[in-house]
């Protein structure tokens, strides 16, 4: 059948690399090692993943919670709860690419002792497919018909059409297994509310949690019953949360206070003026994480209905323009950007998707930075500046906007420069940067995070797992809008929906050919961001973070979890 030949010839060569192996470092008991301290300056806020579409809460919770199988630091897929990754030459993916059999490792038990079965996949896909809820990873269920345990150690996946790339539900950091016994009664409409599950989920993971403080520090133990003997080697794990980046890295990079540093979003001479204290040093790698812009096609405003705001009931007065939309992206400098924020772990892009290179669009629609075309489309829009006072207006509203982001050094940044160049076009702009662990949270009860979205424009940057960016695509059908009927859950912060982009996204999800998967796949994207600038993209952000000379076993992965391994660290001995 050609669906399969190009994309599960790939899969098969790739399935059964393993996962790097420490056999030296790790002879000895389990905890041997003592403490690990990591720091992450955006702070966790919940441990289940599919409750938040932060970053920093779905790394936080992989140290707990496992997925089937994961991404390595090169894409690879490699099993993990599994015993293998199901292709269609080891039987696993069916001849017409409509189902995936996963086979579970025998012997794997939850931390409280008890088995993990096929019972629990299952749960888990109802949990997050529950019509009555939200889900924040519901893109990785994307034409899935049903999962069923045909035994306790195998669970099928059956999808609703040939799907030549079933890899989506169970794989990677955003898409673990919750236990079925502990949030039996947490579905639904009721998931928000089940406060100790989502603080202290049961896993299979290296790590269990000790102590929960939201927004503040986690402190975890070793999983007594995890699989792997002598992993892991740290008896203790403190994940601390909160400050900045700078905080962050000089805590690794200069005082040696902690051992790992996430996401150093800092200029480069400051990180290397950092590392010249010794302590530790810089890890970096590409991947698919894009800073940008977000803009809301609803209405935000106060004067509405609380309920009301930023759904689909009230478009966007001033953003549903394309027109406007266009302006606002053509006016920035995104070379100036990279140079001022990132140096060289910064690419200037007009993409959301901008890797693998056989995905990445070609889109430079944005660029260069043209001000005299910004102007003349906000002139064609309606827009002019009637008092004189440097501030368009049209039917007597000024062309005034709300931009947010998180609380950052470099976002500060952007956020002036972006302000003064929307200025010389006319735009009055108004700034606001929130708490990066309440902005990132997830909590529905606040109007705050970045999925509700009570702002005209975001910015913030987030990646995907793997090297396939179909799930990530698959985040902006109308189905996945945010709202009150889905707790402000859901990845499409935009609101963008559109028929045709829906249609295309379906023949993605039933495309076998690499090629053809990447030229649909560069399509989508240019929806939007070329088309209909509904997404700006500002930078391609290489990943930066660092960790203390001491602490060995150490793999930045872009492509899953940063915190995939961390079984595998250790305490190198001085």
């Amino acid at each position: 059948m050609r669906l399969k030949t190009a994309l599960w010839g790939a899969a098969a060569a790739v399935a059964m690399t393993p996962v790097m192996a420490y056999a030296d470092a790790h002879e000895g008991e389990r905890g041997r090692d003592g403490e690990v301290r990591v720091i992450y300056w955006q702070a966790v806020s919940i441990m289940n993943p599919f409750l938040s579409g932060g970053t920093k809460d779905i790394e936080g919770a992989s140290l707990v919670l496992e997925p089937l199988g994961r991404y390595d630091q090169d894409g690879n897929l490699v099993p993990y709860l599994a015993t293998e990754i199901p292709t269609v030459a080891n039987g696993g993916v069916s001849e017409d690419l409509t189902t995936i059999t996963w086979k579970i490792k025998p012997g794997i038990k939850w931390s409280d002792g008890s088995d993990f079965t096929s019972a629990d996949v299952v749960f888990t896909a109802e949990y997050c497919m529950d019509p009555e809820g939200g889900c924040a990873q519901l893109a990785k269920f994307e034409g899935v018909k049903s999962v069923e345990a045909l035994d306790d150690l195998t669970v099928k996946v059956t999808f609703k059409e040939p799907k030549p790339n079933p890899y989506l539900p169970f794989m990677g950091g955003q898409s673990p297994i919750l236990q079925a016994a502990q949030f039996a009664d947490c579905k639904g409409a009721r998931a928000p509310e089940c406060t100790e599950e989502n603080f202290n989920p049961i896993g299979t993971g290296p790590f269990v949690v000790t102590d929960f403080r939201p927004n503040d520090v986690i402190t975890m133990e070793a999983n007594p019953n995890y699989r792997e003997a002598g992993k892991p080697a740290f008896s203790r794990l403190v994940l601390k949360g909160g400050g900045d980046a700078a905080a962050a890295g000089r805590a690794v990079l200069e005082t040696g206070e902690y051992d790992y540093a996430w996401n150093l979003q800092l200029a480069p001479d400051v990180i290397e003026a950092m590392a010249a204290a010794g302590k530790g040093k810089p890890v970096s790698a590409f991947g698919t994480l894009v800073e940008r812009l977000e803009m809301n096609l609803t209405d935000p405003s106060p004067d509405l209905p609380e309920g009301e705001r930023s759904t689909l009931k009230h478009p966007h007065p001033i953003l549903s323009d394309g027109r406007v939309r266009k302006a606002l992206s053509i006016a920035i400098d995104r070379d100036l950007l990279v140079e001022v924020g990132y140096g060289q772990a910064g690419r200037a892009t007009c993409n959301l998707v901008p890797a693998p290179e056989n995905y990445a669009s070609d889109n430079t629609e944005c660029m260069p930075q043209d001000i005299e075309r910004a102007k003349a489309l906000l002139e064609e829009a309606g827009w002019t500046d009637t008092n004189g006072d440097g501030v368009r207006d049209k039917d007597g509203k000024k062309l005034s906007l709300l931009y947010q982001t998180s609380v950052n050094a470099v976002r500060q940044d952007f956020q002036a420069l972006i302000k003064q160049w929307w200025q010389e076009i006319g735009v009055e702009t108004e700034l606001r940067a929130i708490d990066a662990s309440v902005y990132f949270g997830g909590d529905p009860g606040s109007p705050d995070t970045f999925q509700r979205f009570y702002a005209d424009v975001e910015m913030y940057a987030n990646n995907f797992d793997g090297t396939d960016p179909e799930a990530y695509l698959a985040a902006y059908t109308c189905d996945k809008v945010p709202s009150p009927e889905t707790q402000w859950q859901g990845e499409n912060i935009n609101r963008f929906c559109d028929p045709a982009y829906e249609e295309l996204l379906a023949e993605l999800g039933r495309t076998g050919d690499l090629d053809e998967r990447g030229r649909i796949a560069k399509q989508l994207n240019d929806m939007v961001t070329k088309d209909s600038d509904v997404i700006v993209g500002l930078v391609d952000r290489g990943r930066v973070s660092a960790h203390s000379n001491t602490l060995g076993g150490v793999i930045l992965n872009t492509w899953d979890s940063e915190l995939w391994n961390a079984a595998d660290w250790y305490r190198i001995k001085e």
